[in-house]
């Protein structure tokens, strides 16, 4: 029996891709985390007092446009 060169070039190339090819990639780097949530505090009473006026502004205009 006569053993061909190439069969085992083939065969040895063959082996090394395929413990390439399903070897596990390395896990991602752990994401670090989030930054702690702003405090609410005055300042939302602040914007709702502010809403509330410029809603009344509004309605003052409107009043005045339909007159």
């Amino acid at each position: 029996m006569k053993i061909v060169p190439t069969k085992i070039t083939l065969l040895f190339f063959g082996l090394i891709c395929s413990n390439i090819m399903f070897a596990a990639p390395e896990p991602p780097p752990p994401v670090p985390p989030p930054p702690p949530g702003l405090p609410v505090d005055g300042a939302l009473v602040a914007l709702f007092l502010g809403a509330i006026v410029l809603g009344f502004y509004k309605l003052q205009i409107l009043k005045k446009a339909s007159k």
